[in-house]
């Protein structure tokens, strides 16, 4: 009897052995497909960054408009600049909920979930009264929705693809800068004609269909990766790569809240009329649509750290290159569609970065620390910029300019001792 159990309990370990060598060799056998039912989901991705991304960039036409119009007499530029911060640091903070939640139930229940959140945001907000309810409108509910769409999709493509991975994520994050561009200018529109109340319904009713049928479309690679999917995995914060990786993250989001949100009032602040404030933060998308798709090619042929780090730094040098002189149309819509282009290099670069450093398995714990990391700037950098920004003066924005310039700059220096780190690894190796 004793030998009937120690052989059944070699067979079940021996089976179990088996099958984690078949698990191993599937995920061999198995490697991104690079294309099929990949470009499908690209499509859908194009989608959700186009109808949530592209969507809060455009709260700088919101912005201008509150600011210009005292919309809610109890509420202070700081109040309008915390509405748009919650847009982003509210997507982040819920991310290890949102990575669990996609674990447990699967991306589109998240998805799902998501696209009512935020569409309900906007439809709410067109019934605020205070400040308070838009608070809760269009900062926290449309941010916990852009959340629940944007996380579990991030890391979809790179499990489809491989060597066109950054092509993919590029074409992917052209989205956001499409929808940016084209709901600039439609939103301004619609508040001219329809009002503000009726702006925000039509926005949060466009955005349910669009993101519904992207959701219904998205699948992702999970049964052939088996990633852990961790919410808060703290054996990777031990790691010098990702702690350099992390704080790139950090300081280049305060430059990238800084111009994003402060590009609209600056061009009312240098006597342009709202219509060219409003063409500013519509360029500027166009920039966005059109160069991160390049990006994502030059990322693919060069080295994806190389590309992410030098953008980084041209960023900076833009800021003090061309915003810094802008008095004129010309110059700021010159600027607009330069820095548009590279701007977000963090959002179109952190998925394939994140592959980089940590691998394929742990793309989305990696992920998930990485949208812990921003809470705070993406939260606070609109207000610093208000906060240093100089009412009535003649250079009005001069220090958010510099400040944005110098977040750029500093976080460059992150990516490129990454990459001195990444160089000597693979030599050693």
């Amino acid at each position: 009897m004793e030998q009937s159990d120690n052989k059944s309990i070699g067979g079940d370990a021996s089976a179990s052995l088996d099958l984690a060598v078949g698990v191993e060799d599937d995920e061999k056998e198995t490697p991104p497909p690079d294309g099929g039912y990949g470009w499908l989901c690209v499509a859908a991705c194009f989608t959700v960054n186009c109808f949530s991304w592209g969507i809060v960039a455009s709260y700088g036409i919101y912005l201008s408009h509150y600011l210009s119009n005292q919309v809610y007499p109890d509420a202070s530029s700081f109040d309008y600049a915390f509405v748009g911060g919650f847009n982003f640091s509210m997507a982040m903070l819920v991310a290890p909920f949102v990575t669990i939640l996609t674990r447990e139930y699967g991306i589109r229940f998240s998805m799902i979930a998501g696209v009512i959140m935020e569409s309900g945001g906007f439809v709410a907000a067109s019934f605020s009264k205070r400040i308070w309810q838009l608070y809760l409108t269009q900062g926290l509910l449309v941010g916990l929705g852009v959340g629940f769409v944007y996380i579990p999709s991030i890391a979809v493509l790179s499990q489809w693809f491989d060597k066109k991975r950054s092509l993919a994520n590029g074409v992917s994050a052209a989205g956001s800068g499409i929808g940016g561009a084209v709901f600039s200018w439609a939103t301004e529109a619609m508040i001219n004609q329809i009002g503000l109340h009726w702006a925000l319904r039509v926005t949060g009713i466009i955005i349910f269909f669009a993101i519904l049928t992207a959701s219904l479309v998205i699948r992702d690679r999970n049964q052939h990766i088996r990633p852990p999917q961790l919410a808060l995995d703290t054996k990777l914060l031990r790691r010098y790569d990702v702690l350099l990786l992390l704080s790139w993250a950090f300081i280049s989001m305060l430059g990238y809240i800084t111009v994003l949100f402060s590009l609209s009032d600056f061009a009312l602040s240098i006597g342009l009329s709202q219509p060219q404030a409003t063409n500013i933060v519509g360029f500027l998308n166009i920039g966005t649509a059109v160069g991160r798709p390049i990006i994502g090619i030059w990322s693919d042929r060069y080295s994806r750290i190389d590309v992410a780090g030098l953008l980084t730094l041209l960023c900076g040098l833009c800021c003090f290159t061309f915003w810094l002189p802008a008095t004129s149309y010309g110059l700021t819509v010159f600027f607009a569609l330069i820095i548009g282009a590279i701007l977000g290099v963090f959002w179109l670069t952190i998925g394939p970065l994140c592959v980089e450093v940590a691998g394929l398995k742990e793309l989305q714990s990696l992920l998930s620390l990485s949208w812990i990391s921003i809470i705070l700037p993406t939260t606070f950098s609109e207000v610093i910029g208000l906060q240093l920004r100089r009412s009535g003066s003649s250079r009005e924005y001069l220090f958010p300019q510099i400040f944005a310039g110098l977040s750029y700059i500093v976080a460059s220096v992150f990516l490129f001792e990454l990459r001195r780190i990444k160089r000597r690894e693979h030599q050693q190796n």
